[in-house]
C-alpha cells in the first residue's frame, strides 16, 4: 500500500479496511486481520492500526470479540457509506467542482471519464 503524505496512516489505513468491506472481500460478521497481520502486510507499526481500528469501532464499522478477534459489523457497509458520503459531499466535491472550473472540465468529459474507470477497475 502506497500512504499519501497529505492524510494521517492511521486513516489511510481505515479507509483501505473500509474498501475492502464495502467491496465485499470482508462481509458482516467477519473476522478482519489482527491487529499484528495486517501491521506486517502493511509494512507499518502495528500501533498505526490499533488506531485505525478504534476510529473504526468509534464508527460502529467493527468490533472486539476479546482475545478473539475483530470483526465487521452487520450494517459495517451502511455505515461506511454514510459517513464516507458525508465526508466526501462535505469536503472532497467541492474541490473537484474547483478544479473542473478551473481546468474547463464539464460534465460530459466526466461522465464519460468515470464510465470508463467504473469499466476498467470494477467488472
Amino acid at each position: 500500500m502506497e500512504f499519501r503524505e497529505n492524510e494521517a496512516i492511521y486513516l489511510q489505513i481505515a479507509a483501505y479496511i473500509s474498501e475492502h468491506i464495502l467491496l465485499g472481500k470482508w462481509a458482516q460478521d467477519d473476522k478482519i486481520p489482527s491487529v499484528r497481520e495486517l501491521a506486517v502486510q502493511l509494512e507499518v507499526n502495528p500501533n498505526t492500526v490499533v488506531r485505525a481500528y478504534e476510529y473504526l469501532q468509534n464508527k460502529e464499522v467493527i468490533y472486539n470479540k476479546r482475545a478473539i478477534g475483530f470483526y465487521t459489523t452487520a450494517d459495517a457497509a451502511k455505515k461506511i457509506k454514510a459517513y464516507s458520503r458525508e465526508r466526501f459531499l462535505g469536503q472532497e466535491l467541492p474541490e473537484l467542482f474547483r478544479n473542473m472550473y478551473l481546468l474547463d472540465i464539464n460534465m460530459d468529459e466526466l461522465e464519460k471519464r468515470y464510465q470508463l474507470y467504473i469499466s476498467e477497475n470494477y467488472q
